[in-house]
């Protein structure tokens, strides 16, 4: 009697591939950094948006029998102000949830209207060349001559203090960075086959800057614009401190650190405290930043 022989197939299983969404995570969440920054900076965006129902005062209501009151945990504070009160009284705890809201509102815009203005000039640059091109950069080369925070400085005087202002000359401070990163890597890839085959296809110039081009030029965009709103938060906190950025009774962190600069010996919480908003604000975007540069280029990605 033959014996039965069953054959067992030993080959391993080829896994499916993984999506691009997956794979940008998995090379994402190996940054530990980056997911703690990311993890912060949302809880951050959390208490910025339901700020209304986070905060237990109204940022600008004072009770000046409470004043310069120190944080709940030290000797004679009190816990319906838990991290203390300012020299106006104010609530700090309610002061640094909505000087969030602004803080980020700030780097945000300034972020999204520089990256729109930065991509829309760097495009034009790369594409129409000429006079065009030496116009466009020409320009950018000379507001990069000037240093970042007294151009900010000098278009703020010009235009006036006020929160729109500040945002206005952040954004003319950044907007070369996104305008020369755009135009190298457009320039990049026009010369490239999938580009000419388009060309000979018929394609429009502005649907071939803008659907064929810029795809492939948005993983340093992404990595730069992420880094450029810790940037602009910054600045505008700079701008903020010196008297030119939004304007009292406004909870922006900046503001906030030059209204209390006099109690960095008496009553330091008051000075600690907006610092410290700021400190883990950019240390956390910066952190996510870094694990999105290495999700995007794995070839910049940090051993």
């Amino acid at each position: 009697m033959a014996a039965d022989i069953s054959v067992v197939d030993t080959a391993p299983a080829i896994p499916a591939p993984a999506g691009p969404l997956r794979a940008f995570w998995a090379s994402f969440s190996e940054n530990r950094g980056a997911v703690i920054g990311m993890l912060v900076l949302l809880l951050i965006v959390l208490l910025a948006v339901f700020a209304p129902l986070v905060a237990p005062y109204s940022p600008t209501e004072q009770f000046r029998e409470f004043s310069k009151l120190p944080p709940a945990w030290s000797e004679g504070g009190d816990w319906r102000y838990v991290l203390g009160t300012d020299a106006l009284g104010r609530d700090m705890l309610s002061r640094l949830v909505y000087g969030a809201r602004v803080s980020l509102f700030i780097g945000l815009a300034v972020m999204v209207v520089s990256v729109a203005v930065g991509v829309a000039l760097g495009l034009v640059a790369a594409f129409a060349g000429g006079i065009t091109d030496v116009a466009i950069m020409r320009v950018m080369d000379l507001i990069i001559s000037v240093p970042g925070l007294v151009l900010a400085i000098l278009i703020v005087s010009v235009l006036g203090p006020s929160l729109a202002n500040t945002i206005v000359a952040v954004t003319i401070v950044f907007l070369p960075r996104y305008v020369r990163l755009v135009r190298a890597s457009a320039m990049g890839e026009i010369g490239k086959d999938y580009v000419t085959a388009a060309r000979v296809a018929g394609v429009g110039r502005l649907r071939l800057m803008a659907s064929t081009v810029l795809p492939n030029c948005l993983a340093p965009l992404i990595v730069q614009a992420a880094l450029g709103v810790s940037e602009a938060i910054l600045e505008a906190a700079a701008l903020g401190f010196l008297g030119l950025g939004a304007q009292p009774p406004t909870p922006e962190w900046g503001s906030m650190l030059a209204d209390s600069r006099e109690f960095i010996r008496s009553n330091p919480w008051i000075v600690t405290l907006p610092g410290l908003a700021i400190l883990v604000t950019v240390i956390s975007i910066n952190l996510m930043g870094d694990g999105l540069r290495d999700a995007l280029d794995p070839k910049l990605k940090r051993s």
